[in-house]
């Protein structure tokens, strides 16, 4: 298959993906009880009669089904309608808050990647220092502990007891719970990757004309693993947008995660809807774009899909 063909194809799978999980999205949410007609009766903002107005005015009297339809039409123009709650354009409300997710995302994986890298580098060249051990322990501590219970110990730690951080609104702690997450995804698989690499014959010619220990590993080891590296940066990307939502929850940090949030608590479908959609359109993309400059980084790789 053509490469460019090859690269539609892929892409309209990927779309195709997020159109199905626009549909679940949408009849889930609708068949969880209550809607935000029981927001407003739970607080006490309306009477019987004005709910019973405002469902029919928010067509929420409607099947599902007709529902989904009206959404689809009005969505296939880049219409993604109003908030249920605020009243305010969800698409508006979206553009407020997707670029301080985006920050704090790509904020936590250059820390996440530089942090990583770091010890595997580190760990090769000096094994004096032991680091072995300090990769495998951050290594169980991604896996084993969410940063969810690790952003609580945190506010515990340095806002509630040193007082030296803010609870609500500050990026540095959510910042390094990320990144140290992502480094023990990253540092583990990538130095084994370059200790496997040190038993090429490559590397053997490389220390047998005397080059030192660290310019082995940075000019020749090194990027033979950049395909590592940039497949574990692929998976993580995709995967640090459930982490991102986590620490906005949880440090009131007004990105998508706050936003998601509170749509979830109040019913409001429409912004319900585009967030996870959102979620997941990003996710594709990261993948793609991994994908992409892994096969830019190692052609290699493009030729075997062909054959």
């Amino acid at each position: 298959m053509h490469p460019m063909l090859e690269a539609i194809t892929h892409l309209g799978r990927q779309l195709l993906t997020v159109a199905a999980i626009s549909f679940v999205i949408f009849f889930l949410v609708r068949a969880t009880p209550g809607d935000i007609t029981d927001y407003y009766a739970a607080r006490g903002d309306y009477k019987a009669e004005e709910l019973a107005t405002l469902r029919k005015d928010l067509g929420l009297d409607r099947s599902p089904a007709v529902q989904f339809e009206r959404w689809l039409a009005h969505a296939a123009h880049g219409e993604f309608g109003e908030s249920m709650r605020y009243g305010a354009p969800v698409a508006t409300m979206l553009a407020e808050a997707l670029p301080r997710t985006l920050r704090l995302t790509l904020l936590s994986l250059a820390v996440g990647l530089a942090l990583g890298i770091g010890l595997a580098i580190l760990a090769l060249t000096w094994q004096r220092l032991g680091l072995g051990a300090l990769i495998e322990a951050i290594n169980i501590w991604s896996i084993a502990v969410p940063t969810f219970c690790t952003g609580a110990l945190g506010i515990l730690v340095f806002s509630i007891w040193l007082r030296w951080l803010p609870i609500r609104g500050q990026m540095l702690l959510p910042v390094l719970i990320l990144g140290l997450d992502i480094a023990g995804q990253i540092a583990k698989p990538l130095y084994e990757e370059l200790k496997e690499t040190t038993r090429s014959g490559f590397v053997r010619t490389a220390r047998a004309k005397g080059l030192s220990a660290w310019r082995v590993t940075w000019r020749h080891v090194l990027p033979n693993c950049l395909s590592q590296v940039i497949a574990l940066s692929g998976v993580i990307l995709g995967g640090l947008v459930g982490g991102t939502l986590t620490m906005e929850a949880l440090f009131s940090l007004p990105g998508l995660g706050g936003l998601t949030l509170e749509a979830i608590l109040s019913r409001d479908y429409p912004v319900i809807q585009v967030s996870i959609m959102t979620i997941a359109a990003f996710i594709v993309l990261a993948n793609l774009a991994a994908d992409a400059l892994l096969r830019w980084v190692d052609p290699r790789l493009a030729k075997v899909s062909r054959q």
